[in-house]
């Protein structure tokens, strides 16, 4: 007769034999588990558990219960297990039934529970995520049979704390090729957030993401510009951020739980232009049929941004000018004189001194504005920031888009680094949301950016002279050596699916017996 040992030396993966479901019935009574002997308990909310010796004369995971052969494929071998323990990433399978059948140690350190705790429950218990009742990642998987990667989720540990993780799924197959459960792993996003909200105190100023020098001189001056009531002139190319700025001049205030209201001067001609900022009575001009209240009104006790004011025109300067002078004003139609509680904050693309010297722009109302005056530098002279503002475009977009984008890809980050950016960040924020159209995870790759971007230059700076073929080819092969050439990991590090890393590794002539493989 066999020596019996006992259970727990059947390893990790047989601590849940202890814990199954009453529906079970291979799992009751007397079994023997290959010559291993222990106890067995079946249990169901509310009931009593019920223990049955494993031992005698019948193998559990022998015979043709189709249960026990479910089982019998889930079990992992030692090394399995060595190798899933070893790992800083967080793996569990589960059966068909989402009932956990293998939990590693980092599973164990993440979520708090125990792999004897957690096998043998529905993986939805275990672990309390926000998409477990409504788009479990893992049943999208088993149900569509189409793999997910690094989905950003939150999950509930064992000691009530939610923490982010990010989430990859695919199918679990036996030898035989046929489907037998899922198989998730994830890993803590915690120390990530925390690194990221590190890098947000360093470099974000209320919404303005930078850490360029002259940047940050701007934003060691601004709360003293802010708490002053004084007029404010903020020149910058388009796109360079005038307003967020503006913005920020405003909530850093006295006036923050004012009114914020904006107006960009040139993009209306001068007798709309001229109603908006003032308002009008009823009769004041054909259709106005009622009275109107201008942005002046609007922004009582707040602050009025006056975006591109270089394109006023001479008459509207002079009642401009009026208004900061005596802060009063009078509707079109009305003799009615209103005061302007109003702060301004003014904004040009355009040298306003170069116009001043021309004649288009009023001098002394120039000096009214002018009395601070914040330079925006362009993204050009910024470069240094398109990694943080690349970051932080990519995670909004991922909350809008329900996406999980990992960031741009070093090929892609070169790419960015050599464009002038004439559209300054607002060209920078279009071409993101454009790659987020073609990306559907992972990183995004120059594939994926607009191809004007490389229309300038078909060879990368620091590129060793490669032509875009080249480069891409070389991508590919450097994922392929980071993944050991393992086609589905690379893809999905890529963030294509695996048919058109095939594709591509045929058009670009990249074999697995390739002899710079191991160059």
């Amino acid at each position: 007769m066999p020596r019996k040992r006992p259970l727990k030396s059947m390893g990790r993966n047989f601590r849940p034999m202890k814990t199954v479901s009453p529906a079970m019935p291979w799992c009751s009574g007397e079994r023997t588990f290959h010559g291993f002997s222990g106890m067995c308990v079946s249990r169901a909310a509310g009931l009593p558990a019920r223990p049955g010796a494993i031992h005698g004369k019948e193998t559990l995971l022998g015979g043709e219960n189709p249960v026990a052969q479910s089982a019998k494929q889930h079990i992992l071998s030692p090394q399995t297990e060595t190798i899933l323990d070893s790992i800083a990433d967080g793996v569990f399978t589960v059966d068909l039934d989402w009932r956990i059948t293998s939990f590693n140690r980092a599973a164990e350190e993440i979520t708090g529970v125990s792999a004897s705790d957690a096998i043998g429950r529905p993986c939805c218990e275990v672990f309390r995520a926000n998409v477990c009742e409504s788009t479990c990642v893992l049943k999208f998987t088993m149900e569509t049979r189409k793999p997910i990667v690094n989905k950003s989720v939150a999950i509930l540990r064992a000691d009530g704390r939610e923490i982010p993780i990010s989430v990859s799924t695919a199918l679990l197959k036996n030898a035989s090729g046929h489907t037998i459960g899922g198989v998730e792993t994830f890993r803590d996003l915690s120390l990530v957030e925390t690194l990221r909200k590190e890098i947000d105190r360093q470099y974000r100023f209320q919404d303005i993401v930078s850490k360029s020098p002259a940047m940050l001189e701007l934003f060691a001056i601004l709360p003293e510009v802010a708490r002053s009531e004084s007029t404010v002139l903020i020149q910058g190319e388009s796109g360079t951020g005038k307003e967020l700025l503006s913005r920020a001049v405003h909530s850093l205030s006295s006036r923050a739980a004012g009114p914020f209201v904006a107006i960009n001067c040139g993009a209306l001609p001068d007798t709309l232009l001229e109603s908006e900022l003032f308002g009008h009575v009823a009769g004041a001009f054909t259709d106005a049929r009622k009275n109107r209240a201008g942005r002046f009104a609007q922004a009582e006790g707040g602050t009025l941004f006056l975006d591109e004011i270089g394109d006023v025109s001479p008459a509207l300067q002079v009642r401009l000018l009026r208004v900061l002078e005596e802060r009063t004003y009078e509707p079109l139609g009305s003799s009615r004189t209103v005061t302007a509680n109003v702060r301004i904050v003014a904004a040009s693309n355009r040298d306003l001194a170069q116009l001043v010297a021309e004649g288009s722009f009023r001098k002394d109302l120039y000096y009214r504005i002018n009395v601070v005056k914040l330079e925006l530098p362009t993204l050009a002279r910024r470069k240094e920031d398109i990694p943080l503002l690349a970051e932080h475009f990519i995670a909004r977009l991922n909350k809008l888009r329900n996406k999980n984008i990992l960031g741009l890809s070093h090929e892609a980050l070169a790419v960015f680094m050599r464009h002038n950016w004439p559209g300054n960040i607002r060209e920078l924020e279009n071409v993101i949301e454009y790659a987020f159209i073609l990306c559907r995870g992972g990183l995004i790759q120059p594939a994926f950016l607009p191809e004007y971007l490389h229309a300038h230059a078909c060879v990368l700076p620091d590129s060793g002279g490669l032509s875009l073929r080249d480069n891409e080819a070389r991508a590919i092969r450097d994922a392929l050596d980071r993944n050991q050439w393992r086609r589905m990991a690379t893809a999905r590090e890529l963030g294509i699916d695996k048919n058109t890393l095939r594709r591509k590794m045929k058009r670009l002539n990249i074999r697995a017996d390739d002899p710079r493989r191991d160059e």
